[in-house]
């Protein structure tokens, strides 16, 4: 049985419940998007010092990351083609 196919607002939605998204015809294997939900650490270089607070915390916003077809995790910014896609599926 196929998968139900979504439209970029139930990808969001599914981002945001916690599951991974892929579109369907996707060519790279093991390709998904994950939520990353806010979060703090410690500043560790340079830049990151840059961006701290007064405690030399870097504090992270909410952002959608891709785990790639050769096994790396990279941020995602949605292209103009996946905005209008429908076909988004959860990956189990």
């Amino acid at each position: 049985m196929e998968p139900e196919t979504l439209g970029i607002g139930g990808a969001v939605s599914a981002l945001q419940a916690g599951n991974k998204v892929a579109r369907k015809n996707w060519n790279g294997k093991g390709m998904f998007l994950f939520l990353k939900k806010s979060y703090t650490y410690r500043a560790c270089d340079a830049i990151e010092h840059g961006c701290a607070d007064i405690n030399d915390i870097v504090h992270m916003s909410s952002s959608v990351w891709m785990k790639t077809a050769n096994g790396q995790v990279v941020p995602w910014l949605c292209s103009q083609t996946d905005l209008l896609a429908n076909d988004w599926v959860i990956v189990e």
